[in-house]
């Protein structure tokens, strides 16, 4: 039967309730006990013989005539519940009216079968919402991926694996915030819409404010907000929010994503590598209970020594040329050389960046790359041992970033240079790099403490699970359905 004939059936089913004097969209349930309550004391509600009421999703459905027994599922739990023409409840409206995927209110005592279920002996029932399309019986190994992001909801409600892992995505960002939050660290809120974004080198989305009459952009990162707040006089904060970027979208990016910054007054990029793999062993044992992964072809355990990768070293190795003493045009060179397309021979600093990127993928960590150049940093610390570099750590996990640090620069006259440096390469037409940001020199004029600032996406749980970053979103964006 084409999906247009089973709603048209129930369609007609509807009528019949309407008839019967039923309302198939009530707004109340009389729903006083969850499946997994029901499952969880059944010894103690059988011997009680009093009645309860339990509520779901029909998922199965057996029987007629004089019994008929069905599966419901109210996301605790699922359960059996029997319906017998003896037993008081409506059994031939039941039968004539509902289907699988109907929200179906029951009340009666608990009982087993003969078989040792545990089960619910229906008394009464009651339409809480009747379905009008099928819930499909061939959704399991099914291929079109595309389908099962469109219908994510039936991907959750029929997917076990699917289920669990959006319940550990919830339980790996509360995790993060408890290990903040017990190191007294403040959870703040900063701005979605924004007059200059930073504090990244990303394209924004723009949008229009109506009420202003001005063009705003969606933030790209936290970073500047945070900063401001250390020099407000808060010492540690962090934040848990979505960030947007309108840029390329791959297995490891998506144009918008949750991510985590903090900042601590007072700290600094050593620290805050001690910091970092203390997280991250956290959030291993406490969300997958291991500290080895299986990250494509890479193995990765968290719990073993993290190494220190310099970066102009991996460079040189790699491609021959020196990212800091270098010629523009013998860095250009080498990333043509290496494959770059004109996107990343823009400029040293997109031609370095695709060394890098080209580099890392052979190296599984867990490591710290450290020595990047000060032109593809301007928001951290020169390094005392090379003003030529800053005091950055990036984490290496499987082949990629997974986590970005530094000691933060809070001299206004070096920020401002930075960022006039950085306005040169917007005006010469690359959009992902920094703006100048006049109010936040300002801000930082007043005076900042030292500090450590940390980031990391999303991402993180993707390569945990070893799975695509749109996977491990609930809905990602998709082109409309033509």
């Amino acid at each position: 039967m084409s999906e247009v004939d089973i709603r048209t059936e129930r369609l007609k089913k509807l009528e019949i309730l309407k008839k019967a004097g039923m309302d198939a969209y009530p707004a109340k349930s009389e729903h006083d006990t969850s499946i997994a309550e029901f499952l969880a004391g059944f010894e103690k509600l059988e011997k009680k013989e009093g009645e309860l009421t339990i509520a779901g999703r029909i998922m199965a459905r057996r029987g007629q005539g004089g019994i008929i027994f069905a599966d419901v599922h109210d996301g605790t739990g699922r359960a059996q519940v029997v319906l017998q023409a003896d037993s008081g409840a409506d059994i031939r409206l039941f039968d004539q009216t509902t289907d699988i995927g109907d929200f179906v209110q029951f009340t009666g005592i608990a009982f087993k079968t003969r078989r040792g279920e545990m089960s619910l002996k229906v008394s009464r029932w009651k339409m809480l919402a009747k379905s009008l399309l099928p819930i499909p019986d061939q959704w399991y190994g099914l291929k079109d991926e595309e389908l099962v992001l469109r219908q994510r909801y039936l991907d959750i409600l029929l997917n076990e694996d699917t289920r669990t892992m959006f319940e550990r995505r919830a339980k790996f960002w509360q995790i993060i915030r408890d290990f903040y939050l017990k190191r007294g660290f403040l959870e703040v809120e900063s701005p979605v819409l924004e007059n200059t974004p930073g504090g990244a080198d990303a394209r924004p989305f723009i949008t229009h404010h109506n009420a202003l009459d001005i063009d705003v952009y969606l933030r790209i990162s936290l970073e500047l907000w945070h900063k401001r707040l250390l020099v407000a006089g808060f010492p540690k904060v962090f934040e848990i929010g979505r960030v947007f970027r309108n840029e390329g979208q791959s297995r490891e990016h998506l144009q918008d994503f949750t991510f985590l910054e903090s900042y601590e007054a007072y700290s600094d990029v050593r620290k805050g590598m001690e910091f970092v793999k203390e997280l991250y062993r956290y959030i291993a044992k406490e969300v997958y209970g291991k500290y080895t992964f299986e990250i494509g072809e890479h193995t990765v355990d968290l719990a073993e020594e993290w190494l220190l990768i310099d970066f102009s070293k991996v460079i040189r190795e790699e491609f021959d040329v020196d990212p800091i003493s270098a010629s523009e045009g013998d860095l250009m060179h080498a990333a043509s050389a290496a494959g770059a397309e004109a996107h990343a021979l823009a400029n040293k600093e997109r031609a370095v960046d695709y060394l890098w990127k080209k580099a890392r993928k052979n190296i599984s960590g867990p490591a710290f790359l450290v020595g990047v150049p000060v032109y593809l940093e301007p928001l951290a610390k020169r390094s005392k041992d090379n003003p030529e570099t800053v005091e950055r750590l990036q984490v290496i996990l499987a082949g990629t970033e997974m986590g970005k640090g530094f000691s933060e620069l809070n001299d206004p006259q070096d920020q401002r240079a930075r960022f006039e440096e950085q306005q040169k390469l917007r005006d010469e037409g690359d959009e992902e790099a920094q703006r100048l940001d006049l109010d936040y020199i300002r801000a930082m004029e007043y005076g900042m403490p030292p500090a450590f600032g940390f980031g990391v996406s999303e991402r993180l749980f993707a390569f945990l699970e070893n799975k695509p970053a749109h996977v491990v979103q609930l809905f990602p964006l998709l082109r409309p359905k033509q």
